[in-house]
Parts: structure tokens; sequence; C-alpha cells
């Protein structure tokens, strides 16, 4: 099949090409060529080819890269991941990306169009898989554009420091089990998920195994259960090179590379550690690229829908993330920088100039409300030679038994807040590094009238930034609405108004000294930057930047669980998720610690049973200490002053 495209070539394509794995199962992949504008005939020089593996269907690719980068001189394959689509096999979520994709990337480049260089590009599981095939550092590798993917998926992708991201539940019953093998052969199985409404789901759960809609797929039900229950580092699952990188970082293939993501992304700590692992563990240059952007936003920009979106249900506009607006320089040309990359890299151009770091430092705005409706937080672009940035300085700021936050430690020999976490009743999500908390939007019309893959995708929960207080639409949130601040399990701790502004870039580490009366429980930590009343907002505005959990059972990023002594004061160390901020004059600093992040955290019942499926709740009296021999505080890379 061979067409004209808007580039300097005609496209010449060659459909589900199965290429055979080492374990003899085919995936099915897209070549895409570039072929003479007027035979139509393939060009034969032997070229670069880029490769995309993908879990949501290969021929949606075709408009986003395949006819692209075809029609300006690579070879492009696009290939559906093995139990997706086309693919022959069982899909295990990460389980076989590895050797798939390594097998995958030696094929390419041994074919008579390849010159022998195969680069990688992919976004969120088409980030992974890159990571994944890059540790079996197959021969013809030359290069990757890794977007907001993961690094150790026990600890901040499929899991986070002990607790489950649920946003994979989601993902299992939306994307993941419509566009199974069973469900797209089968009617009825289609009709079943068409059925499931995620918030019900999260509401009446935990789910239990064979009494979900996903005992209608036993694999996804496998290793859907897998990852929610399975906290030990020792299984064999969270040792598999296709789910934790890091532990291959040494025999990791040394090729250039670029990570790439956002502030609100819910890779953003995972994108941040794969660089700072190994930008100076390689010969090669590696890079990284951090904008103000949500999962699954374009890193191009502009408003063209064609630019780049994984699948259509899925489009945000940006320069936007959640309720904050950062202004036109926010975006980016996402095909037309990872061109430059690959030009520079495979093709002997000069037409890469990106500094080693780039990133958005958020925060320059003057916090007015948009015509639509957005706080306008601003921003603009820095660069630096490592990350965190040069002349960074990691500085603690302590909590105080009186509310306030501050740099001063504290002297008091006891000193401590208690409150009850109520499992039943947790801390509502807003915003924040969350994704695919989805559900398809309720339809009458039955799977064979109007098919999953035509439905819309309703986002409950939100992501990116927004005012922490919730209203009748928040999900999860009941009577009295208003900030979370004002919840009984919500400590507060915030700074006087600052004097000038502070900015601060890198990685956020906090350590809460926390004692409950129980086996176990969880302790949360949230950065916020807190605005003052303006006339566009009277209440003032109370915005999420980063967080994180720690559940006690796992504390320390601890491999094996280990329960709680009650009365005892622990240590619950946590990493919230790099950021870059600026916090204005008249603004404050502040640190928000609880117990639940629901639902982009399963609850934790507090009585040390089983991981995920336990439904036996117990009220927690948990208390967090700020005294002198045990001062809860947050360390944040604090930026010289110009």
């Amino acid at each position: 099949m061979t067409h004209a495209t808007g580039g300097e070539y005609a496209v010449h394509a060659d459909l589900r090409v199965m290429v055979e794995t080492r374990d003899g199962v085919g995936l099915a992949t897209d070549i895409y060529r570039p072929a003479d504008p007027e035979t139509r005939k393939p060009i034969d020089d032997p070229r670069p080819v880029i490769l995309d593996r993908t879990p949501y269907d290969r021929t949606g690719g075709r408009l986003r890269h395949g006819e692209w980068y075809a029609s300006r001189g690579y070879v492009v394959a696009i290939q559906d991941v093995r139990g997706r689509f086309d693919s022959e096999g069982d899909f295990y979520i990460n389980r076989h990306e590895a050797e798939d994709g390594a097998d995958t990337v030696e094929y390419l480049a041994a074919q008579p169009y390849c010159d022998g260089q195969v680069v990688t590009l992919g976004t969120s599981y088409g980030a992974w898989v890159q990571s994944a095939l890059a540790t079996q550092d197959p021969d013809g590798l030359a290069g990757m554009f890794v977007n907001m993917g993961a690094a150790n998926g026990r600890e901040k992708t499929f899991r986070h420091n002990g607790a489950f991201e649920q946003r994979w539940l989601a993902w299992a019953l939306t994307l993941g089990a419509g566009f199974a093998h069973e469900s797209l052969a089968d009617p009825a199985v289609q009709q079943t998920f068409a059925d499931v409404d995620v918030r019900e789901v999260f509401e009446d759960g935990p789910i239990q195994r064979g009494e979900s809609a996903l005992a209608e797929l036993p694999t996804y039900e496998e290793w859907a259960f897998e990852i929610a229950t399975t906290g030990s580092a020792s299984s064999d699952y969270w040792q598999n090179p296709s789910v934790n990188f890091e532990r291959y970082y040494d025999q990791s293939a040394d090729v250039p590379t670029v990570y790439s993501g956002g502030w609100y992304d819910s890779y953003t700590g995972a994108t941040c550690d794969s660089f700072r692992g190994l930008a100076d563990r390689t010969d090669s240059d590696h890079y990284l690229l951090m904008g103000p952007w949500t999962h699954l936003a374009r890193l191009p920009g502009g408003h063209d829908h064609s630019e780049e979106l994984l699948f259509p249900p899925l489009t945000w506009e940006q320069p936007t993330a959640g309720d904050l607006a950062f202004g036109e320089n926010a975006t980016r040309k996402y095909r037309e920088t990872r061109k430059r990359f690959f030009d520079h890299y495979v093709c002997g151009m000069d037409a890469w100039d990106q500094p080693r770091v780039e990133y958005f430092m958020m925060g320059t705005g003057d916090g007015h409300k948009t015509e639509d409706g957005s706080l306008f937080h601003g921003g603009e672009w820095r660069s630096a030679g490592a990350w965190p940035p040069e002349g960074t300085e990691l500085t603690k700021f302590y909590a105080h038994g009186d509310g306030t936050l501050s740099t001063e430690q504290p002297t008091a020999s006891e000193s401590y807040t208690a409150y009850e976490f109520d499992p039943e009743d947790p801390v509502p999500t807003i915003g924040g590094n969350t994704s695919s908390y989805l559900t398809y939007e309720p339809r009458e019309e039955s799977v064979e009238a109007y098919p999953l893959g035509d439905r819309n995708i309703v986002d409950f929960a939100g992501r990116g930034g927004y005012d922490q207080r919730t209203d009748e639409d928040t999900f999860g949130a009941s009577e009295p609405y208003g900030p979370l601040s004002r919840r009984d399990d919500v400590l507060t701790f915030r700074t006087p108004p600052l004097d000038e502004p502070v900015e601060i870039a890198g990685p956020i580490r906090v350590r809460v000294f926390g004692e409950t009366d129980g086996p176990d429980t969880d302790f949360t930590a949230k950065l916020l930057d807190e605005y003052p009343e303006s006339e566009d907002y009277p209440d003032g505005y109370d915005l999420n930047l980063s967080d994180s959990i720690c559940r006690g059972r796992y504390r320390g990023y601890r491999d094996e669980p280990d329960l709680l002594e009650p009365g005892q004061v622990y240590e619950c160390y946590m990493e919230p998720y790099d950021t870059a901020n600026v916090f204005a004059a008249g603004h404050r600093i502040r640190l928000d610690v609880s117990s639940s992040n629901w639902p982009r955290f399963d609850v934790n019942p507090n009585t040390g049973g089983d991981l995920y499926t336990s439904d036996d709740y117990r009220v927690a009296e948990n208390a967090v200490h700020h005294s002198a021999s045990h001062p809860t505080h947050v360390e944040l890379p604090i930026r010289p002053g110009e």
C-alpha cells in the first residue's frame, strides 16, 4: 500500500507483518517506508528504523507518526504488544516486554531496509517497553525517546511505597479489558465491561477474586490482583526486567536517550529517577525534559489534535494542567522535537541543541482567573547541566505544634498532634500526579450498536493542579464540602506569608514521625503552594504540587513487610515527585499530612490484614510528632536567588 503524504516522500506500508519472538509468538507490526513520490515504489537505500510498541492498537499510529516520519525519510515500525489486537500470545501487563522488544529491535536491524540502527519512541506504556528492551542491550538499538515512563514498578508506579496505585484497577477494567483478545472477539464480554462503572467498583471495593467483571478475563484478573496484593520485593514479578528497570541499569544499553515528562504526570518521579540513575552512569548523551504537563498531555502543544494522540478518547487542551494555566510557552512540538533528536544521533545532522536538562519553572504568573476559569500559575523554561540543577540546596522545613512550618528545628521534648483515621471516610483525591481514573460513559446502546472503542471515557478523579477544596462534583467527597484543611484528619503546617519568592527545583523528601494504635496504618504528605486571598479568589487557592504515601508495614521502602507496634513512633519516609515551582511573595509553603488519598491509593484498613483485599476496617488513632527528637519535616530543593 502506497500513498502520498505531506513530507518529502510518499509512503509505502507493509501491514500486519508478523515478527516472531524467541518463544515463537508472532507480533503484528506495520512497516512504513519512504517511497518515491513519482513511482510510489519503496526507496531501496537502507535507513534508520523508528520503533513504536503499543497495547493501544498499532493501526492508530498510522497518522500519528507512521506516515509522518516515513514521509520525512525514516522507516517506521508500529507493533501491537503481545496479546493485544492482532498480536499472538497472552497479555500479562509488562511481563514479556523486555524480551519481545529486544527481539523486535534485532529483527528490524537485520532487515534490508534498515541501515542497522533502530531508535524507539512512545509514551506511557510505550515508554515502559522502551526501558524494558534496553535492559537486554539488543544489537542495533541506537537511541530512545522515553516519554512519561516508569523506572521501578513496585516503588513508584504499580505500587507506591507500599500502597497500591488504583489507577491500574481502572485501567484493567477499561483500556485493558475492553481491548483484550477475548473481549474483542466476544460481544457478550464487551457488554460486561461496557456495563461496568469504575466509580461504583471503587466505592464498593475492594473487589475480590472471581467477584468482578475481571473474572471474565482470568489472565487480566491474575495480573490485576498480583500488582494489587503483592508487596514483597522478592516476588519474581517485581524483579522482572520488564517491570523493574532500575535493577538492570548497569547492563542496559548505552545509547543516547531523552527522558521527558510533566510535573503533574503519574510518572514524574520515575522519569527523573531514570535520568539521575543513568545520565552519569553511561557514556552516551542523556537528556531530561520536564514541562508542566499531565499524563497523556501532548508534549507537542498547540491545538492541532492530529499532532500526538495516544488514542482518540483521551485528549487535553494544553497548556493547562487540571485547573492551572501556564501560557502558550509551555507547549512543545513533540514530533519535531523527537525528529531533531533522531536526525542528530542516527543521521549525523546538526539538528539537536537541547540542553542536558530543560525544565519548566512553574509559578511566575500573577494568579488571575483566565477567561476559561483557570488559575494563571504561569512559568518559564530553565536549563541546567544536572538534576537537581547545580547550586540547589536541600533545605529542611520543620512542622511545629502550632501549625507552622519553618526552617527552625523544633525544641519541645514532646509534641504531637493526634487524629482519627477512618478508612471508610478517606481524604478524597483532588488531581495531582494521577492518570487513568477512567470509566466508560454510561450508554443505553449495546456494544454491537456502540462498541467500546467508540465510547467516551470519563476521567473522574482529575489530574494536575487544583484548589484543594471539595464540592458536589468531587469523587468520594461528602458534605460539608470545602477545603481539605478543615478535615479533622488533615494536619496542615504552613509558613508565614513569604517576604520574597522562594524557588524550588528537584526531588522532594518528607519524613513524618508517626504513631498509631494498631498493627498498620498509612501516612500521607502533600506539598502545596498556598495563594493568598485575591479579587478572583476571595478564599485564596490551595494549590497541590506533589504528594506521596507511606504504608507503615513497608516504611523505609523495605523489601518485606514489618507490622507496627502500637504506641511506638516510626519514621515514615516519603518521596513526593520532583517539581519546579516559584512560591511568590505573599504565598505560603504548606505541608499537609494525613493517612489517606483516595482513590489515588488504596485505603489502609489499619488491621494489618491482606493487602488491598481486606475489607475488615478499623478506625485508627494516629499521631504525628513534631518534637526535637521526632522532627517531622519536608526537605525542599531551594534554588539560589538571582
